[in-house]
């Protein structure tokens, strides 16, 4: 009962070294200053150590600057990926400081002085615009915080996540179709069983994942324990009922890269993660609009060069990886097999309280938050489940399937666009998610929602996690996907309509 592997891309080409040293033990906790003694109790030890710091919480400064010209926004978004870079230093430091003792000021107090500069480098380009103001209160952005694994962001009661996270976008069933035939204990949309791995909790799998610096057991649970959570819509009597399906692959060819090019455009391992592709195979940091419209697809439909776009996720098997000494692999703490998709859709479905609207060329949007274990989960957007109980959505944990099941990925996108643009300073804030009865805010209007499934066979048991910023300790929480819209202006159309006539089409 093998997993599939995927095809290798051009890091095969280079030299498969040992994965990175695993620098945080035991699930990714670390304690400064908090070496037991020979013969002290381990626990006594603990207690008296205080909480354990597992990573570093830094104040996200991209989500504070939702007004910059766009004449300084490719000086921005290099400072913001400068700062991203710097942490991530700042945390290896840290771990590694584990083994000598350190203290928590040596990794923090030169990390403020670095995020100071870049902001103050951020706010000089806003302010050298004609008519800009310098934004207020940068200053307050620059200092981190240690912070303890268990602290904050966790919901305790995961099963009660309806896979929007918070944010107001319209729930419904999952869109995906099912993997097999039939349908699974959960009765969930689309739930055929498959022929996932077997075993799940029943055929005892590992204890948990232990190598690198994440995930722990705490993060996984058995989705048979979760509540049926995903509410159902009503449509109103003008509701855009259809669904246009785009056929794009499962990565089988092997694109993959560390880079964003939403986020941090210009900037090569912008992600510290890598990124699955499909559609567009021209996509990496430095793709203009012009090379994505010249881009190959593996789309279908040669309309839709689109680019979809995921973390990977690997298996924690302590098994080598062709990344596993580059930028996006073991250098950034992400290691194990990477696993090809066993399926994935792509459909675009309507809005319950009326017709949508074609979504502009270049269209760019982020789901979730790659950072939510530390920037919390206003942002949190992906759901994860199991086929065969799909009307079971987690975000802050990764599911345990049970035999005959596979892992599911969800991404629910925005639906609701300012009308005006493609991109936001802050790469979110000219679209939003609806109204919980599906209508828009004032300004915007409702567009096709891409609604992304990704399915994996993997192995019994909690062994799996997705690449993660280094800091985010490889969360479920954390996952998202991105997507920016290179439909042609024909096919953009087909897609409107059918949705409006409420027709089912590829």
């Amino acid at each position: 009962m093998g997993h599939e592997g995927h095809k290798r891309s051009k890091l095969a080409n280079r030299t498969i070294a040992a994965t990175a040293a695993l620098l945080l033990g035991g699930g990714g906790l670390v304690a400064l200053n908090a070496s037991a003694s020979a013969g002290e109790d381990p626990a006594q030890a603990r207690a008296a150590a205080g909480p354990r710091m597992a990573t570093i919480s830094c104040p996200e400064a991209a989500n504070a600057l939702t007004e910059v010209p766009r004449g300084a926004r490719q000086d921005v978004d290099r400072e913001l990926a400068a700062m991203d870079s710097r942490l991530t230093d700042a945390y290896r430091t840290f771990a590694e400081s584990k083994e000598r003792g350190g203290r928590q000021d040596a990794v923090l107090a030169p990390l403020k002085d670095q995020r100071a500069a870049s902001l103050d480098r951020i706010g000089d380009a806003i302010e050298r615009q004609p008519g800009a103001d310098r934004p207020r209160g940068l200053d307050a952005l620059a200092a981190c915080t240690m912070r303890a694994e268990d602290e904050g962001n966790s919901s305790g009661d995961s099963g009660d996540s309806d896979g929007t996270g918070g944010t107001g976008e319209t729930g419904g069933e999952s869109s995906g179709r099912g993997d097999g035939e039939g349908s699974g204990p959960g009765d969930g949309p689309g739930s055929g069983t498959g022929e996932g791995q077997g075993g799940g909790q029943d055929d005892g799998g590992t204890d948990g994942p232990r190598a690198g610096n994440g995930p722990e057991p705490s993060d996984f649970v058995d989705i048979r324990s979760v509540r049926p959570n995903v509410p159902r819509v009503q449509n109103r009597r003008n509701a855009s009922r259809g669904t246009f399906t785009t056929a794009c692959g499962r990565n089988e060819n092997g694109k993959f890269n560390p880079d964003n090019v939403i986020v941090a455009p210009g900037v090569s391992n912008g992600a510290h993660h890598m990124h699955d592709y499909v559609g567009n195979q021209a996509t990496d940091a430095f793709s203009s609009d012009a090379v994505l419209a010249a881009g190959a697809t593996t789309c279908r439909n040669p309309g839709d060069k689109s680019t979809y776009y995921w973390p990977v996720l690997r298996l924690q098997n302590g098994k080598d990886e062709a990344d596993a000494d580059v930028d996006g692999g073991g250098k950034d703490q992400n290691t194990g097999q990477i696993q090809t998709p066993s399926q994935v859709t792509l459909d675009f479905v309507g809005n319950p309280s009326g017709r949508v609207t074609a979504m502009p060329r270049f269209l760019r949007i982020i789901t979730g938050d790659a950072k939510a274990f530390t920037n919390g989960n206003a942002n949190a957007n992906a759901s994860w489940s199991c086929t065969g109980f799909e009307n079971r959505q987690l975000k802050d944990k990764y599911p345990v399937c049970p035999r005959g099941s596979k892992v599911v990925r969800t991404f629910r996108f925005q639906s609701c666009w300012d009308g005006a643009n493609a991109d936001s300073a802050n790469h979110r804030t000219h679209v939003a998610f609806a109204r919980p009865d599906g209508t828009c805010a004032l300004g915007f209007r409702p567009i096709p929602q891409l609604v992304q499934r990704v399915v994996y066979t993997v192995p019994p048991g909690p062994g799996f996690a997705v690449d993660s910023f280094p800091e985010q300790l490889h969360k479920p929480v954390t996952d998202h996907g991105d997507f920016i819209n290179v439909f042609d202006e024909k096919l953009m159309r087909r897609m409107v309509n059918c949705i409006n006539n409420g027709q089912r089409c590829r």
